[in-house]
């Protein structure tokens, strides 16, 4: 089975696992944000940082919103952590994120632990 989104998903990882190999684990997530934001523009990925994602309730948008940390390549939900593990509720976020836009691909990104962690997660 082919991975969607192949090329952009390693660009995206590549560009985290640099601000790991450069920070470590211990910073708080925004500082993670800023730095995976200049990392990207260096890499010349197209990206929204914190993008407000409408949600609909029978066929209404409502006045709550999701934020994301990064949608990419106006196609990809990047959600990043600074925690020391991930849990099935970071993974069930990103899927509510993948609804709520209707995009397929949401990359979870977790930056406290000693080594860095993602997880590719997929709408059905």
């Amino acid at each position: 089975m082919e991975l969607i989104y192949k090329a952009e998903s390693y660009e995206i990882i590549g560009a985290a696992m640099e601000v790991h190999r450069e920070l470590g684990s211990g910073f708080l997530e925004a500082v993670y944000q800023e730095a995976l934001a200049i990392e990207f523009e260096e890499r010349e990925i197209p990206y929204i940082s914190e993008a407000q994602l409408e949600v609909s309730y029978k066929k209404r948008t409502l006045a709550k919103y999701y934020e994301s940390d990064f949608i990419c390549y106006n196609k990809i939900i990047v959600e990043i952590k600074a925690l020391s593990e991930l849990t099935t509720n970071h993974e069930s976020q990103v899927i509510n994120y993948l609804k709520a836009t209707r995009l397929k691909l949401g990359i979870l990104i977790n930056f406290g632990a000693e080594s860095l962690e993602y997880r590719r997660l997929i709408r059905h």
